[in-house]
């Protein structure tokens, strides 16, 4: 039975990816500081379904602080989800937390992975945030990068650090540039997650813009059959690839379908575009399809209706 590491464990893509991982059989070392960006309470009730599994171990710390060749022995996968994630947080005094959460982090690891050599695959989780205002729609990968936000600035730093440790030591990495990840147990700052509680509470929902910017949303379960995807696949090693769910949807058209599965229209209101946001983003997936077999299964309608029950649930 292999055994793997999840960072970011009790949080969103780590918590249902380590279960993923769980239901397979797989022993999962969850490693999360559980910090407090968000209420800590949505991480422990994340943390709750995992520790039901008995090949589950949580290591509840920093991860700089941690010794992570004696953590790396006998592992075969770091799925390195945990980040200090917000766009929009990230600029003046919080940087630290990202330089610290994003780079920093990521780089211990890297090292000590370096110096064991046994690791079969040390996926990282890289963001579309790298692309900033992209020149291309859908975006391929071998476009230059160019964040604009600063959380964009450290993903790529991080995800650079990533190709100097395979190049360098041969560390297996594969990244992965996530597009708008939604779903069950999605965080509470990003965006559906405040919409639906905006619904249940009978609040108004801001709106950060004219409503006409796009996304490239992908559900959950496809974000982490990317992972379990790349880490099976020797040809993705040193290789990144988008992680999209295959349709780009105008904002405004997202939230009159949210207004359906919610069965009345929701209050919106309209302010202004928030800096370090990219106005377009769309992910193509080719590179992804050809090398991976990836294609995204879950439709918008059919993830948020998804999403609507798991918040009802929760609120």
């Amino acid at each position: 039975m292999s055994k793997v590491v999840v960072t970011g464990a009790a949080g969103f893509i780590g918590s249902n990816l380590a279960e993923t991982l769980l239901q397979k059989g797989v022993t999962v070392v969850g490693v999360d500081q559980v910090n407090d960006y968000y209420d800590p309470a949505l991480k422990h009730k994340n943390l709750a379904a995992l520790t039901q599994y008995q090949n589950f171990q949580l290591v509840e710390a920093d991860i700089q602080h941690l010794n992570w060749e004696d953590l790396l022995q006998g592992v075969a996968v770091v799925y390195h989800q945990a980040a200090q994630a917000g766009v929009r947080a990230s600029w003046g005094s919080n940087f630290r937390d990202y330089t610290e959460r994003n780079i920093n982090a990521t780089q211990v690891i890297l090292e000590a992975a370096k110096n064991l050599g046994t690791l079969e695959r040390f996926v990282y989780a890289s963001t579309s945030s790298v692309y900033g205002d992209a020149e291309a729609m859908p975006t391929p990968e071998n476009i230059v990068p160019q964040p604009v936000s600063p959380y964009g600035i450290t993903k790529l730093a991080a995800e650079r650090l990533c190709g100097l440790y395979l190049k360098n030591y041969s560390v297996p990495v594969t990244s992965l540039r996530y597009f708008t990840v939604y779903g069950p147990r999605q965080r509470p700052d990003m965006a559906f997650h405040k919409f639906f509680r905006a619904a249940i509470l009978g609040e108004t929902i801001d709106i950060y813009g004219d409503g006409k910017q796009t996304r490239d949303f992908t559900y959950i379960s496809d974000a982490v059959k990317a992972n379990l995807l790349v880490a099976q696949e020797p040809k993705a090693i040193g290789e990144i690839f988008n992680v999209g769910g295959g349709s780009r949807v105008i904002l405004n058209d997202v939230l009159d379908e949210i207004d359906q599965i919610v069965g009345q229209p929701m209050t919106r209101n309209y302010g202004d575009r928030v800096r370090g946001d990219a106005r377009h983003t769309s992910a193509d997936v080719t590179k992804a399809k050809v090398i991976l077999g990836y294609a995204p299964q879950v439709t918008l309608a059919q993830g948020l209706r998804r999403e609507w029950d798991w918040i009802q649930s929760l609120y």
